[in-house]
């Protein structure tokens, strides 16, 4: 794959990433799973989304397995 073709299909793939993001953020809180640690102490808020980080994580490797095919 060429370098051009590779990087119109990232851009591609993040702007629909984007998108769904913004639209399916109405509909489930994809930032605030059962398995993200929230931290909160005095005025400050320590915030580490691991859930959320292994759904885009498994989301993105299925996309990208796709895209070898």
């Amino acid at each position: 794959m060429s370098i051009p073709k590779l990087l119109i299909t990232t851009g591609a793939v993040l702007i629909i990433a984007g998108v769904l993001w913004q639209v399916g953020g109405r509909f489930f809180s994809l930032g605030r799973l059962p398995g993200d640690i929230v931290i909160e102490r005095g005025g400050s808020t320590f915030y580490f989304p691991v859930m959320t980080s292994i759904i885009i994580s498994i989301v993105l490797s299925l996309i990208f397995m796709l895209i070898r095919r």
